[in-house]
C-alpha cells in the first residue's frame, strides 16, 4: 500500500513544483540554451550570412544609387551621414525577422517539444534566442559603421554618443523580436512567417525618415511617419551621431519598446506554452 502510495503522489509532487523555477536557475537555464544556439549558428556559418553581408550591401547600393540624387552629385558624404543611422534602425528589424523563422523551423523538427517536456522555464527558450540575435545584430551594426567610415562617416559627438546610438537600436530591435517570436508560433510555416513579416516591413521601412527625409512627402504620409517608430530610432541615431536634439525621440523609441515588450513578450510566452 505504501508503494501504491508513493508512485501516485509523486507525480503529483512533480507537477506542483513544474513552472516554480527560481531566478539563479533561469539565468543558468537561459545561459545552456544560448549557448546551444550560437554551437548551432558554428555549425552551420552559413547563417551568419545575412548579418554579414546585408549591412555591405544596404550601404553601398543605397549611398551610390540614392545618395547623389538626395544629396545631390558629388555630396555622397552628406547622404552617409545620413543613411547610417537609418540603416541601423533598418538592420534590427530584418534581423529580427529571423528569429520568427527561426522559432518556426524548430517547431518543424520538434526541438521545442522537447524543450516544453524538460523542466525549464518557458520563457528561458525564447530568451535565449534573443539573446543570441542580439549578438547577431551587434554584429550587423558593426560592420555597418565600418563600412560607413569607409565611405567617409564622421561622428560630431562622441563615441560615448555613438555607443549610445548602438545601444537604442539593440533594445528597440530586442523588443521587435517578441512580435517575429509570436508570428513565428502563430503561422504554419517559416515561409509564411517571412511573407508576413515583408508585408509589416516594407512599409515601415519606407514609410520613414530611414532613407530619406520627410518635408518633401504628402502631408498623409508625413503624419505616418511622424508616428512610425522606425523613424523616431532613425532620428535618435541620427542626432546622437551629428548632433541634434534627442531627448524627445530617444524617450519615443524607449516607450515604444517598453510598450512592444509589455504587449507581445506574454503572449508570446503564453503561445509557445500552449502551442500543439
Amino acid at each position: 500500500m505504501s508503494a501504491a502510495v508513493i508512485t501516485t503522489t509523486a507525480p503529483a509532487k512533480a507537477q506542483s513544483h513544474e513552472g516554480r523555477i527560481g531566478f539563479r536557475a533561469n539565468l543558468r537555464h537561459i545561459g545552456a540554451l544560448a549557448r546551444r544556439n550560437m554551437l548551432q549558428i558554428k555549425e552551420d556559418p552559413e547563417s551568419m550570412f545575412d548579418a554579414v553581408l546585408m549591412p555591405i550591401i544596404f550601404t553601398l547600393l543605397f549611398v551610390f544609387v540614392f545618395g547623389g540624387a538626395i544629396s545631390g552629385k558629388g555630396h555622397q558624404q552628406d547622404y552617409v551621414n545620413y543613411v547610417i543611422p537609418g540603416l541601423m534602425a533598418m538592420m534590427g528589424m530584418n534581423i529580427s525577422m529571423a528569429v520568427g523563422t527561426g522559432v518556426n523551423q524548430d517547431f518543424s523538427t520538434g526541438v521545442m517539444d522537447r524543450f516544453r517536456t524538460m523542466p525549464i522555464a518557458r520563457s528561458s527558450v525564447l530568451i535565449a534566442k534573443i539573446i543570441v540575435e542580439i549578438g547577431r545584430m551587434l554584429v550587423a551594426t558593426t560592420i555597418l559603421l565600418v563600412m560607413g567610415f569607409i565611405l567617409g562617416l564622421s561622428i560630431s559627438t562622441s563615441v560615448f554618443h555613438l555607443l549610445a546610438a548602438v545601444a537604442l537600436s539593440m533594445v528597440f530591435g530586442a523588443s521587435l523580436m517578441w512580435i517575429f517570436i509570436l508570428l513565428g508560433l502563430t503561422m504554419k510555416t517559416a515561409q509564411a512567417v517571412q511573407g508576413v513579416a515583408m508585408l509589416v516591413l516594407m512599409p515601415l521601412q519606407f514609410g520613414s525618415s530611414i532613407f530619406a527625409p520627410t518635408t518633401t512627402m504628402p502631408g498623409w504620409l508625413q503624419s505616418f511617419t511622424d508616428v512610425n517608430p522606425l523613424s523616431n530610432l532613425a532620428d535618435s541615431a541620427r542626432n546622437l551621431m551629428n548632433g541634434g536634439p534627442v531627448a524627445h525621440s530617444v524617450l519615443v523609441t524607449l516607450a515604444w519598446s517598453v510598450g512592444i515588450t509589455l504587449v507581445t513578450a506574454p503572449l508570446a510566452v503564453r503561445k509557445f506554452r500552449n502551442k500543439t
